[in-house]
């Protein structure tokens, strides 16, 4: 496995390899890696020949009052797991690598990333469709692996991907989740026992949702007030509880099953998680 921390460096290994002829696949983290992220090079490992994680705590998706200092960050053993999974190529950039001192430049998308996550985190998309961008630039990838539980992150990036016509594929990997229903995050970390059993909330309001749909349930007002109040009865504030169209991005009224998502966000004490399902 070959290990990268400067730009040129890996764009250069990249265009070899696909000069080559071999298909390039990318996984972009911010580290500190869990199951859900060793799903996602596995499914990039059976879509492509190479497979390239990339591991970079991402400041400019951070606002001044959130978590980038503390964001768990564990280099070595983040290494050990994608040598493990059988990576071949692992970037790890410096701020200075990625952001020139005077960067005026950013790609910002402006339908899907207005509400939700955008709308809680008004700078959020801007970072994360800028980086990405750069990360696509550096790699040239064929594939790209990104994960369902930030649902709506994967809709903006596929927009990019389509409005500026980067000859990439973007796979969307299911949620992986603990036994109990916890979707594996970086941020659960940050859980004491308590807050890690109250957690369990999210899930059980996604199952909840899940069930009534199916039982007949159409009424996305209803759906949403029952998830808010599950979670709020954990002791969780939820930033929103939204029933959307699942390509739009867009609340509705009426629930079209297999077409509609349910997106959670919800917040205790100084932590935030987020979790979804398809209904």
């Amino acid at each position: 496995m070959d290990i990268f921390t400067s730009p040129d460096e890996l764009h250069a290994w990249c265009a070899a390899q696909k000069h080559l002829g071999r298909v390039i696949g990318l996984v972009p983290t911010m580290g500190s890696l869990h199951e859900g992220h060793l799903s996602l090079i596995r499914l990039a490992k059976e879509n492509c020949d190479l497979v390239v994680v990339s591991i970079f705590v991402n400041p400019t998706q951070f606002a001044p009052n959130e978590d980038y200092d503390a964001y768990p960050r564990q280099e070595q053993t983040d290494l050990a797991l994608c040598q493990g999974e059988g990576a071949d190529a692992v970037y790890l950039p410096r701020p200075a690598d990625m952001y020139a001192d005077d960067a005026s430049v950013w790609v910002t998308e402006t339908q899907l990333s207005r509400t939700l996550e955008g709308a809680e985190r008004p700078t959020h998309f801007r970072g994360v469709c800028t980086v990405v961008a750069k990360l696509f630039n550096i790699v040239q990838p064929d594939v790209a692996v990104f994960g369902q539980k930030d649902f709506q992150q994967v809709a903006v990036i596929r927009r990019m991907v389509r409005d500026l016509n980067f000859p990439i594929r973007i796979i969307r990997a299911p949620i992986v989740r603990d036994p109990d229903g916890l979707a594996k995050s970086s941020r659960n970390a940050y859980l004491d026992p308590d807050a890690r059993a109250a957690a369990l909330s999210l899930s059980q309001a996604l199952r909840d949702a899940q069930a009534a749909v199916a039982a007949g349930e159409r009424d996305a007002a209803r759906v949403e007030a029952a998830a808010r109040a599950t979670t709020t009865a954990a002791g969780w504030l939820p930033d929103y509880a939204k029933v959307i169209d699942a390509e739009t991005l867009m609340p509705i009224q009426t629930i079209l099953p297999g077409a509609s998502a349910l997106l959670l966000a919800c917040r205790r004490g100084g932590l935030r998680l987020i979790d979804n399902t398809l209904l």
